[in-house]
């Protein structure tokens, strides 16, 4: 970052520091992963220079014959990678790519069916505040209050009362297995579309250790920085007929000029997903996720839905040691242990307070940890979480975190090559 530095040394600084607060902490949010050399290298490069409005052949500038290889690759993979027959990769994020979906089937004030966000569903599944909430009408469907798992005959009975012409999979917060076949039969009995939002859990699925969502929906949606390992960005896959109408809300409906360098860089992580190292790593993701939850439950913690079978869990820090997920939040950020409050399933709480926390194991398998440092882990944040007040005790923490995260570099274990 040479001329970065030379020339604006307050930014230089500032992700000099981001490098470091990345490399000595322990990174546990489960939406945040580590992108490798090729991705941060395509990003960086001269396809940001590239207007390129339209696709691949049908450009409204020209000089796009490199960048339209860029795009082509990244539909291409991206199609073999999870079996769909129509892709789009412009999409800036996941929620625009949600947004298309909406926008292009849908008018406003028709119903959608979606996982409340209260029960770990996400702020473009119906959010009052999110276009989803504003121009739509949601009925929102929930988790069972026994189990905090989805009850797929309780959506099917608010199905069948409301008839919704779409339906919402996917979450933000639920660390159980989703299953877009028992919604597609949902959609079928109630003659509605389904959409599923793999956000999440697309690197689980291109890596066969959660089912695919793509046989049994009109749409699926993802971002493609989570356990996918990209670039910040997102991505729309869905059955040919409905090809141009997601094309034509994508461009010109929502957006303009595609991010060219940011598609090449998708194109980079769509290739590196179908090696055989990308699909280890995944399984060693669900692994590691649930010996955190095991070795937490152990410690005396009450886990949501006593478990996980994915790549998060969320810890009920108000009822295991009465305390907010807030409280928890703060306290194991200054042990360098990152996490994020969050609501858990018919919370008492407010959500800006919540009483849980949501856990990841994304990032720490990237670095190369595995279940004997996610047991380890789980001893830090419970020496923290039952000394809040104690601070010797949060910079013996602080200390173990720091010797621990040597020992596993970043740029050592991020490249996939």
């Amino acid at each position: 970052m040479d001329a970065i530095k030379k020339y604006d040394k307050k930014l230089y600084k500032a992700i000099v520091g981001e490098q470091k607060r990345q490399q000595e902490n322990l990174e546990l949010i489960a939406s945040e992963n580590y992108a490798t050399d090729a991705v941060l290298e395509a990003q960086g490069s001269v396809l940001t220079n590239k207007y390129a409005e339209g696709y691949p052949g049908r450009r409204w500038y020209g000089g796009c014959e490199h960048v339209d290889i860029a795009e082509s690759l990244a539909i291409c993979r991206v199609k073999k990678l999870y079996k769909a027959e129509h892709a789009n990769v412009q999409p800036h994020s996941g929620s625009s790519a949600n947004m298309a979906v909406v926008f292009s089937q849908l008018k406003f004030g028709e119903k959608i069916l979606a996982m409340d966000l209260a029960c770990g569903g996400h702020l473009t599944h119906g959010h009052p505040l999110n276009f989803s909430g504003k121009y739509f009408r949601i009925i929102p469907y929930g988790v069972d209050r026994k189990t905090e798992r989805l009850d797929y005959d309780a959506i099917l009975s608010l199905g069948k009362k409301h008839k919704p012409k779409l339906v919402i999979a996917g979450a933000s917060a639920y660390s159980r297995t989703i299953h877009a076949k028992r919604l597609r039969e949902v959609c079928d009995k109630i003659g509605a579309m389904l959409m599923t939002d793999m956000a999440h859990i697309a690197g689980l699925v291109a890596a066969g250790c959660h089912p695919n969502p793509v046989p049994y929906s009109e749409f699926v949606t993802s971002t493609t920085h989570k356990t996918l390992c990209g670039p910040r960005s997102g991505f729309i896959l869905c059955k040919k007929k409905f090809a141009k109408p997601i094309d034509y809300m994508v461009f010109p409906g929502l957006q303009g000029g595609p991010l060219m360098h940011i598609i090449a860089a998708k194109a980079v992580a769509f290739k590196e997903a179908q090696t055989e190292r990308f699909k280890k790593k995944q399984i060693q993701t669900v692994k590691n996720a649930y010996a955190l939850s095991e070795q937490l439950k152990r410690l005396g913690y009450r886990i949501v839905s006593n478990g996980t079978d994915n790549h998060m869990l969320l810890v009920d820090v108000f009822k295991s040691k009465g305390i907010t997920g807030k409280e928890a939040s703060a306290v194991l950020d200054k042990a360098r242990i990152t996490v994020n409050k969050n609501l858990i399933p018919y919370d008492t709480q407010p959500p800006l307070v919540a009483s849980g926390i949501r856990l990841g194991s994304p990032a720490l398998t990237t670095r190369g940890m595995k279940e004997e440092q996610m047991k380890y882990i789980a001893g830090l944040i419970d020496v923290v979480l039952s000394n809040i007040s104690n601070k010797k005790k949060i910079r013996e923490v602080r200390e173990a975190v720091s010797n621990l995260t040597k020992k596993f570099p970043i740029y050592k274990s991020r490249v996939l090559l």
